[in-house]
């Protein structure tokens, strides 16, 4: 799977999306697609088993990593049957790639923010899920970086020629993109697809 990029507005959406691209790795950001900034123990907790009953219905994945910059941790970290279940706390997004080697391909990244999310992806070869809900009481830190990460966005995620099948979407610099002779694809439903097809 080449590296690519999609919005997603609801967390029902994420992981439709991973059905579809059949990926065998999703990395998912703590904050806020598995808890709120300010939540608490109990929070993270019922989180953790809501995405992992989610990504229990996608026969393709065998493995799932959460991870935090923060240094949060759940209770525990449940066990599945048939599923490598890991937490990374203090992860150090996108710098540190080493806890990842080892995951099965293809993957997915699945977050809200560009500057550590994203680039995690690229430096992955993994499809970017850029989770973007209407939400209010994001803390300032993260409203900061999310609005940074917007100015950044075109070096990270070329747009198509206007006028060309799925204009509004973004096509990744670090795969077939338009300068490889890449095509962009078309929309699907409610998630802005920014794949970029072979040539």
């Amino acid at each position: 799977m080449t590296s690519g990029y999609a919005r997603a507005t609801r967390l029902a959406d994420v992981f439709a999306e991973a059905g579809k691209l059949s990926v065998r790795t999703m990395i998912i950001d703590v904050e806020p697609l598995v808890a709120s900034w300010r939540s608490g123990q109990e929070a993270l907790d019922r989180g953790i088993a809501r995405v992992l009953g989610e990504v229990r219905l996608l026969p393709s994945v065998r493995a799932v990593v959460f991870a935090t910059n923060s240094a949060r941790r759940p209770s525990a970290v449940p066990a599945c049957d048939g599923l490598q279940v890991r937490y990374l706390e203090s992860a150090g997004k996108p710098l540190r790639i080493a806890p990842y080697r080892d995951l099965p391909q293809p993957g997915v990244v699945a977050g809200d923010q560009l500057p550590t999310d994203g680039l995690l992806a690229c430096r992955l070869g993994f499809f970017f899920l850029h989770y973007m809900p209407e939400q209010t009481g994001v803390p300032l830190g993260p409203e900061l970086m999310h609005r940074w990460g917007e100015l950044v966005r075109p070096l990270l995620f070329r747009r198509p020629d206007p006028g060309s099948p799925g204009d509004d979407c973004a096509g990744p610099l670090c795969s077939a993109g338009p300068a490889a002779g890449g095509r962009p694809t078309q929309h699907r439903g409610s998630v802005d697809c920014g794949r970029w097809c072979e040539p």
